[in-house]
């Protein structure tokens, strides 16, 4: 429904119609002029703020050109009902109207046609496309961005001139604002004109194909990451951004989604979005060896059907859900797994993927968390709270938020000796459930509070000075990440497209930038503070490693937070049983089993404060083994290593296959194995009749 001030603005809207159309039969001018007013600002606010409200009203019939229009027709009305229907302001007032509406079908064919040419086949990121192709300028941002929503603001000279005039029965304002009115609309098309003709067009799409193409027989990419998802599920493919970096072999990144291209992290790697799925097999990938996938999706197929690459299943997060034995895993070449539990997952689900064909390899990302070494002396214990959200159902096994979280809150800002809660819900609690949103809202209050008596409390004491020059700290950082962050963002696809090759100094820059953000930010409060922590910062890991313990639910985060080897507890809150609980959950092998009443917290808290006599130490060591695979060598090695050898069975495969050929063997169409050849079948999207 959008906030509070969206909907009320909303309602004054469509409210503020009806008020016209009493203003026009009454007649009033003052009270017509007000309603107006109120439309056209309660309009104006709705889509500065992008409102989900504004396309709803388009739904039921309330469009924008339907608001605009009814609102001149009412105008036109109330110059009837003065008596001016044989006044030359009546007349003026029609072909005025008219003629605006006349001008909205050239607009908007101008501003479709714009967007349509400069819509690449292909979307990229540092990939120099700029000395191959010439790709003229993105059109100024006023003529194009929410264009039709300007174009039809322009009547607000006319009516404010008409209304004049009927006020002050004097046909000259009115005249005037029709002017105006009529003059700046003829303008605005004429201006988006020169940008659909001449040098100000993109090449077409032959030739951006061919420039890519170009690109790719000099890059020489060897190992692709490929992901096609929702814009919801770019976290997917953003968590694997580094590891990409961090490859042996020369990488690049493939996506078939405009939207996840736009919510992509920063990367020094060469992106290429390519949407039509022909594009992509008519793409030059013939160097490439090895094509990993984060998700299982349709659109893989695609990329699937080359048989000069080894193709490698890699997930995006490691758990006990069903996601992570999918049958559709059998399809790849290799399935890459963090540990064993990855490999015994398949093995017990059964789904048709064979053991030989499942490689270990740890989780790179997981690089970042650092191991415990218990709590310094200086500082009292942290404990972290981050229960995961309450999903697509009410299966009360989803979230500890609702049954448990306000006890497990309430017990450990209690805790005596005390400790520091930190609070980090997920991004997506409170966004189905009603109720998960104010249980939220519940905890929040409880820490809030406690933070409160704490920071009253004699007993705790802060260092002022410290906390003054971390705060100065913060504002310098964000000062600056602000200043390399502007100018950045380029006027379209095809302008980012050709300018977006990465600076390196700035990107390690902002990267060095982060780090000493997180630790100001730390040091900006004192230790002993209970904190409620939203937002993309600080990170989640970043939370781990300023924690001791971490309280939580089954997700991922349980997992990654296993590499840690901290204390952590997980809640049963579907109440399956201790026995149960652990059978169905790998994960919670090794934690502090809570029930909804948190009862049990006292266990997690003495393995906090006594390490040495901490009853789960060993079996935490044996299952982060378990789980992410030895600390030696490093994941990042191990990952490396698995490329190389896939590498290496795909080009044997490729040489056998040319060796057969040159021997004259089975009939075999080289031409159908080799990535690059030109599609036959110009609607062949999906695959089904290529390869």
């Amino acid at each position: 429904m959008g906030s509070a001030a969206e909907l009320a603005a909303a309602v004054l809207m469509m409210l503020g119609f009806p008020c016209l159309m009493l203003a026009a039969l009454v007649p009033s001018v003052p009270a017509f002029a007000a309603a107006a007013a109120v439309t056209y600002l309660a309009d104006h606010y709705l889509h500065r703020k992008g409102s989900y409200l504004i396309n709803r009203l388009s739904k039921v019939r309330a469009g924008l050109s339907i608001r605009f229009l009814i609102r001149q027709l009412l105008l036109i009305l109330l110059l009837a009902r003065l008596s001016l229907a044989d006044n030359l302001i009546y007349y003026g007032a029609i072909a005025c109207f008219i003629a605006f509406y006349g001008l909205q079908a050239p607009h908007g064919a101008l501003t479709t046609l714009i967007r349509n040419r400069r819509k690449m086949p292909v979307a990229t990121r540092n990939v120099d496309l700029a000395s191959r192709i010439r790709i003229p300028d993105a059109p100024p941002r006023a003529l194009l961005h929410r264009a039709a929503e300007k174009m039809l603001h322009l009547d607000l000279a006319a009516v404010a001139g008409i209304l004049l005039a009927a006020a002050t029965e004097s046909a000259v304002p009115g005249f005037v604002g029709i002017g105006i009115t009529i003059i700046l609309s003829t303008s605005y098309v004429l201006g988006l004109m020169p940008y659909v003709r001449g040098r100000k067009i993109p090449p077409n799409a032959e030739k951006v194909l061919d420039a890519v193409d170009g690109w790719l027989r000099e890059y020489r990419p060897e190992t692709v990451l490929y992901f096609s998802g929702s814009k919801d599920s770019a976290y997917q493919v953003n968590m694997w951004l580094e590891t990409m970096e961090q490859l042996d072999t020369r990488p690049l990144i493939i996506l078939r989604e405009r939207v996840i291209l736009q919510n992509l992290a920063p990367t020094t790697v060469p992106v290429i979005c390519v949407p039509g799925g022909v594009h992509l097999m008519n793409m030059d990938l013939s160097t490439v060896r090895v094509a990993l996938y984060a998700a299982n999706v349709g659109k893989n197929i695609h990329l699937l059907r080359v048989p000069t690459m080894k193709h490698v299943f890699i997930g995006h997060g490691d758990s006990d859900k069903l996601a992570s034995v999918n049958p559709f895993s059998k399809v790849y070449d290799e399935v890459w797994t963090a540990g064993r539990a990855g490999r015994d997952r398949y093995a017990i689900a059964d789904v048709g993927v064979r053991d030989d064909d499942i490689v270990e390899v740890g989780r790179p990302q997981l690089a970042p968390i650092q191991t415990w070494q218990g709590v310094p002396g200086d500082r009292m214990p942290t404990i972290l709270y981050a229960p995961t959200w309450e999903g697509w159902d009410d299966n009360p096994g989803n979230t500890s938020i609702l049954l448990a979280g306000e006890n497990i809150v309430k017990k450990l800002v209690a805790a005596d000796p005390a400790v520091r809660v930190l609070y980090k819900p997920h991004p997506f609690t409170g966004t189905r459930s009603p109720q998960a949103k104010a249980a939220h809202q519940r905890i929040t209050a409880l820490i809030e509070k406690a933070a409160a008596e704490r920071a009253a409390d004699l007993r705790f004491t802060a260092d002022a000075d410290v906390q003054a020059q971390a705060k100065a700290e913060l504002v310098r950082i964000e000062a600056r990440l602000a200043e390399l962050a502007g100018g950045t963002e380029k006027g379209d696809e095809a302008e980012a497209t050709r300018d977006g090759l990465v600076d390196v100094a700035r990107h390690e820059e902002i990267a060095r930038l982060r780090a000493e953000w997180n630790a100001a930010y730390w040091r900006s409060f004192p230790d002993w503070e209970h904190r409620v922590i939203t937002g993309a910062e600080p990170r989640l890991y970043d939370c781990f490693n300023v924690s001791d313990a971490m309280v939580s639910d089954i997700s991922s985060v349980v997992s990654d937070f296993i590499a840690s080897g901290k204390p952590y507890a997980v809640t049963d809150s579907a109440e399956l049983g201790v026995e149960e609980f652990k059978r169905q959950n790998t994960a919670v092998r090794a934690a502090v089993i809570l029930s909804n009443s948190a009862a049990e917290l006292g266990e997690l808290l003495d393995a906090v404060r006594s390490p040495d006599t901490d009853p789960l130490a060993e079996d935490r060591r044996e299952l982060k083994r378990y789980l992410l695979g030895p600390d030696e060598p490093k994941s990042i090695d191990q990952f490396n290593s698995a490329v190389k050898q896939l590498a290496l069975k795909a080009e044997t495969r490729n040489l056998g296959q040319t060796a057969r050929v040159a021997v004259g063997g089975p009939d075999v169409e080289l031409a159908d194995a080799v990535p690059g050849q030109r599609a036959t079948a110009a609607g062949d999207e999906g695959g089904i009749n290529a390869g």
